[in-house]
């Protein structure tokens, strides 16, 4: 692999990006490493994954919150990530004899493996740019195997391109709780708990939603309306912009009755 000119010095020893570079990997039943990266692992999930998880379990959030994750201290000080529970036997509790059995809404870093994504937020041009780079596991012997991939096929061909957005959107609200927005509550404040059940558990925030008559509140088009009264996306993607104005100010929605 070759380092993109100009970025070699942004990047840590080792880590190289990818660029127009190709790499080969497939991951199958035939290789006697399949399913181990499904044991021990530290799974974070992002609310996205919560939502196309428990709508494939045909379960509610919180039934699935409380039997297969568990709220961590991660890595940002100020609100709590969410990681997958393990099984009793120490494996991931979707895993079976066959491979993973959620494997069509299997979680963000699982799909994207062995890809690892980075995105410079604060470039010198002013334009976000995203990096690449080809993640190695002693273990894994999937590398040097199959088909050859660029980087654009293997996001195309593991649907990796949206959820690369919805990703970037829990960035932004991930950066903003960083922040400490909630300062003088303390632990699991009031707002902390209001922006959990928005992040993770969106069945108990539409029933907020409607408790509280928020879509109401603020100039949204009929369109809009439809699609966050009856898509559990499209109401995570308002909950993250609600956010945004309770909590920053910032104008991502306009009040009824404002100017």
């Amino acid at each position: 692999m070759e380092t993109m000119p100009g970025y070699k010095k942004e990047f840590p020893e080792g880590m190289v990006p990818l660029g127009d570079s190709t790499f080969q990997f497939s991951c199958h039943q035939g290789l006697s490493c399949f399913t181990f990266c499904c044991n021990k692992v530290d799974m974070l999930l992002y609310p996205f994954d919560v939502i196309l998880l428990k709508k494939l379990l045909k379960i509610r959030s919180n039934e699935f919150l409380e039997r297969y994750t568990r709220v961590v201290q991660g890595h940002n000080p100020y609100f709590p990530g969410l990681m997958m529970k393990m099984a009793e036997d120490e494996k991931c509790p979707f895993l079976s004899d066959q491979g993973c059995t959620v494997y069509e809404v299997r979680p963000f870093s699982c799909r994207m493996y062995p890809l690892e994504r980075a995105v410079n937020r604060s470039p010198e041009n002013g334009e976000e740019r995203e990096f690449y780079f080809l993640a190695r596991h002693e273990y894994c012997l999937g590398h040097g195997q199959g088909q050859e991939w660029t980087v654009g096929e293997w996001l195309k061909d593991q649907d990796l391109e949206y959820r690369n957005t919805m990703a970037d959107k829990w960035t932004e609200i991930d950066t903003l709780f960083a922040a400490n927005p909630w300062s003088g509550e303390g632990v699991a404040g009031p707002k902390q708990k209001l922006a959990f059940m928005i992040c993770y558990n969106i069945d108990d925030f539409r029933e907020y939603v409607r408790h509280h008559h928020l879509l109401a509140q603020f100039k949204l088009s009929r369109k809009r309306i439809r699609s966050i009264e009856t898509d559990d996306e499209a109401l995570l993607l308002f909950g993250f912009d609600w956010l945004k104005f309770f909590l920053a100010g910032e104008p991502v929605l306009k009040a009824r009755g404002g100017k």
